[in-house]
């Protein structure tokens, strides 16, 4: 009995302790899944509320202004809410899914992974920073334009975080300070993000969801490409020079003596920085692949209707007798190209690299679906997302709210739109980190209703992901950000104070840019 007693006073001075002695949770921001799954109960709810309507639309199925109606409503409940996902993905009579994009997704992160197998980029950076020792000063602009190409073409974000080590030491030893580096490589890679001109995870996402080309508005998001980056690389340049002239300036100079410590053991260079044949050809093959992807991409007929020579040659290499049969039937000509051609060249080009690379069957497999791993994630998301049009959709509610929108914009010009827009997308990109999330749940409502505006879809396009990108500079929620400060030793409040500025030559260099586009 005393045993028992002792046992429950024991118990009742543990419960205590560990009251006294656990610490509070703090709040963490849940994941994109859980907040676009909200975001979909949610218009579901409206769906009882808002009244349903449909446009009338032409045989491409683009929407006529001015042509609203009011119908039956359809409100939608539970198994709605839990299948809208599903159709997210695989699509229905209301919605097409987002199982082509998804798929692109997978297959690039295979084609990713197969190139990660042969370390040729991870020494190709390694080998640019031995080649210029001595000369550290060049590999600012040199190293931001490389970064910002893989930002601009396939979303380079998480696979700069090996680059870090190696940049820090070499900057802080001689003269500079981390957040050179940093900057050189996250300004570098998410600046090109901002300016993407076919990146499949920002770009092709909200493309898809416009059912319109990646390749519409390339040009124009090139030009903005040559603008933001060259801000950027001016802006990197003037604060390494005013740290190597003045050390004391720099705004982690308390912290200087610690960071030489800290970092001085890597500042060796590093064996296995020369690149082996095999390599270099990787590379060649990894930037082939990219030049392939945009010539297809590119409206070659749009742009001038005498540029055919893409459509004439393909119809005459098809028409020769077995050669033509051997290349394939279905070839389409560069011009023309949408999902399908571009997830089939990575795939064949994730091929080529192995034989280039002699690499294992064995190894190219497990690569190839070791890389498609770590983007299933992201292609899982972007059908969570396609759910949230599923239910406005099916709820008979996407057509009221383009009508309202068309009701508002009746008195906005097409610049004053595509600003709004541009500053909408920044709290949203906030609110939802995944960049392929926030282009799927929010493209077909705000591209719509640019029309009404007198907006080219393509110009849409560009206003959200400069948004994002802009976002993605700063935001503590992204991994990139967070990781790659703790690499180097940096507090984030530090950080917005050395980005502070450069935020926003950035906003308004894009806010003007797509102004005068609105009105071109």
């Amino acid at each position: 009995m005393f045993c028992k007693i002792y046992s429950e006073k024991e118990k009742e001075v543990n419960i205590m302790q560990n009251q006294q002695t656990t610490p509070k949770k703090k709040f963490k921001m849940p994941s994109a899944y859980t907040i676009l799954f909200l975001i979909i109960i949610f218009v579901a709810i409206l769906t009882w509320i808002i009244p349903a309507g449909q446009y009338s639309t032409d045989k491409a199925g683009n929407i006529i202004a001015h042509t609203y109606k009011a119908v039956a409503s359809n409100p939608q409940g539970i198994w709605d809410v839990f299948s809208a996902p599903i159709y997210g993905m695989i699509g229905n009579d209301t919605t097409e899914g987002a199982i082509s994009i998804s798929l692109f997704i997978l297959v690039i992160g295979g084609f990713l992974g197969v190139v990660n197998q042969t370390r040729a980029l991870d020494d190709g950076i390694a080998s640019i920073v031995s080649k210029y020792k001595g000369k550290e000063k060049v590999l600012i602009p040199l190293l931001m334009i490389l970064f910002a190409l893989g930002g601009s073409t396939y979303g380079m974000a998480e696979e700069t975080i090996a680059f870090y080590p190696l940049l820090i030491p070499v900057m802080i030893g001689v003269g500079f300070d981390s957040l050179v580096a940093v900057a050189i490589v996250l300004v570098g890679s998410q600046v090109g993000c901002l300016a993407s001109t076919v990146n499949p995870f920002a770009t092709g996402v909200a493309s898809q969801t416009l059912n319109i080309s990646p390749g519409d508005g390339i040009l124009s998001r090139a030009v903005l490409f040559v603008i933001v980056v060259a801000i950027s690389i001016w802006f990197v340049y003037r604060y390494a020079s005013k740290i190597e002239k003045d050390p004391s300036r720099s705004l982690v100079y308390e912290q200087r003596e610690e960071d030489l410590k800290r970092f001085a053991l890597n500042h060796e260079d590093k064996p296995g920085t020369k690149m082996t044949g095999r390599q270099k050809a990787v590379l060649w093959m990894f930037g082939l692949t990219f030049v392939i992807m945009i010539m297809g991409l590119i409206p070659w007929d749009q742009i001038n209707e005498k540029w055919t020579f893409f459509v004439s040659f393909t119809k005459w290499a098809q028409d020769i007798p077995v050669l033509g049969s051997l290349i394939g039937s279905n070839l389409v000509p560069f011009g023309s190209w949408y999902f399908t051609e571009i997830t089939t060249l990575f795939f064949l080009m994730a091929v080529i690299v192995m034989f280039v690379f002699k690499m294992k069957e064995s190894t190219f497999v497990e690569s190839f679906l070791s890389g498609m791993s770590d983007f299933m994630g992201v292609a899982i998301v972007v059908a969570v997302a396609r759910g949230i049009q599923v239910i406005m959709n099916d709820g008979s509610i996407t057509a009221t709210v383009l009508h309202w929108g068309e009701m508002g914009l009746s008195n906005l010009g097409s610049v004053v739109f595509i600003i709004l827009a541009y500053v909408f997308y920044i709290p949203m990109s906030f609110l939802i980190p995944s960049t392929s999330g926030l282009a799927a749940a929010t493209m077909g409502i705000i591209g719509p209703m640019g029309k009404f505006a007198g907006v080219d879809p393509s110009l849409v396009v560009t206003a959200y992901q400069s948004a994002s990108g802009w976002v993605n500079l700063i935001t503590p929620t992204s991994g990139v950000v967070m990781g790659a400060l703790t690499i180097a030793h940096v507090n984030i409040t530090t950080w917005w104070k050395f980005m502070f500025k450069l935020m926003i030559y950035l906003f308004l260099a894009t806010a003007v840019f797509l102004g005068i586009m609105a009105i071109l």
